[in-house]
């Protein structure tokens, strides 16, 4: 089969000769910078050329060799910077900083920094609905986002005939809601001001609504699975009630999950870390295809559960290793066999792409990520073994 060919058998609920692979796709199935240069190293594969896909978290693009070398099934296609904004870097005796096309700060810190980090909120405080209003919103339908988006499609598909996942513009309508108006006034608006809540967050959704229009226009022939993340969810439960997320926040989701499944044959993908068991029902009734990423280590995401409720419904794109604590600290050995456990609970019937429990961190070791790769392929066959080799 050819990589496009067992993505879509996945994600159609089939098996096909093996699990998909991913790594570097998606900003949530990424590697950092640090652990993607001792990886390079490990594999004996030349020094890449210093590039950062995504400033925040210091991804770096899996290039073509290492794609090869490591079976990755799947590539992401993603919007340029707009003409109106690029990331003018400062330093200070504290770090380095940034302001996004939204007006949020940001900062790198001098001291053991390995990501930015939101320092400032442009709707931060006693605000009206004309200063929502007021606030120099970015251009969805910027050309310049769109520029190139055609041709990196076509080769994907055509050249090297993996699947296509496509790039949003940001986050999601919650996710940035809190970030241009910093945590303490999000939550407190969520609890006393629906109104405020709505109004902002129609803002952003407006904003996701007119990218996919154009997005889709200019690449939905080659589209198999497009990008949405709006992180709600922690370590034990949801960050906000699940009767929120039904009132505020799903309405919108069906929209906007709708409004993509209306204009193209992409299936919508989406991403939210941690506790999120309650809402599946509710994500899946949205227009939710795939749940990433799958985050094993959180509070009622046991995989084995999780495959047998929900697996007619949803592709699991994620949960292939625990990152917390497995993937980082563990032993190789460790890593196989969580790798195995996992595998095993999610790949009957397809409906499941590999990757690691979010991004590759900085300091996870190279052989523990080669670990994960050939138990992957030891264990992640169908109808047959595999033989565990690079």
């Amino acid at each position: 089969m050819t990589s496009r060919e067992r993505v879509l058998a996945a994600l159609n609920h089939r098996e096909g000769d093996r699990v998909p692979f991913d790594l570097g796709a998606t900003v949530v199935t990424g590697i950092h910078e640090h652990a993607h240069r001792a990886l390079r190293e490990h594999l004996g594969l030349p020094p890449a050329a210093p590039r950062i896909l995504d400033l925040v978290q210091q991804l770096a693009p899996v290039g073509d060799d290492l794609a090869e070398r490591l079976g990755v099934d799947v590539r992401g296609v993603w919007p340029g910077l707009p003409s109106a904004w690029r990331p003018a870097i400062s330093r200070d005796e504290t770090g380095e900083h940034y302001r996004d096309e939204f007006g949020i700060g940001w900062r790198k810190p001098r001291e053991c920094g390995w990501y930015f980090d939101m320092v400032d909120h442009p709707l931060a405080g006693s605000i009206s609905e004309a200063d929502i209003e007021r606030l120099a919103w970015p251009d969805p339908r910027d050309p310049a986002r769109f520029a190139g988006m055609r041709e990196a499609a076509r080769r994907v598909v055509a050249e090297e005939q993996r699947a296509v996942v496509v790039g949003g513009m940001c986050a999601g309508v919650l996710e940035v809601y809190s970030w241009v108006r910093g945590y303490m006034d999000f939550f407190t608006d969520l609890h006393l001001d629906h109104r405020r809540a709505a109004k902002v967050m129609d803002r952003v959704l407006d904003l996701q609504l007119g990218y996919w229009e154009r997005a889709l226009d200019e690449v939905g022939d080659f589209a198999d699975i497009a990008f949405t993340a709006d992180d709600f969810a922690g370590q034990q439960r949801l960050l906000i009630s699940p009767d929120t997320y039904r009132a505020l926040v799903k309405p919108r989701h069906r929209e906007l999950f709708g409004f993509i499944h209306a204009r193209s044959r992409a299936r919508v993908f989406f991403h939210s870390c941690g506790a999120v068991r309650g809402v599946i029902p509710d994500l899946i009734d949205a227009g939710v295809d795939i749940l990433n990423p799958v985050q094993v280590s959180a509070d009622g995401m046991d995989t084995a559960a999780l495959k047998r409720e929900y697996g007619g419904d949803l592709t699991f794109w994620g949960g292939g290793v625990d990152t917390q604590r497995v993937l980082w600290r563990g032993t190789p050995s460790e890593v196989r066999d969580e790798v195995r456990r996992r595998v095993t609970d999610l790949k009957a019937g397809g409906g499941f792409v590999f990757s690691a429990v979010h991004n590759v961190q900085p300091d996870v070791p190279a052989a523990n990520i080669v670990a994960m790769r050939q138990a992957l392929a030891e264990f992640g066959t169908y109808g047959g073994a595999g033989d565990g080799d690079l």
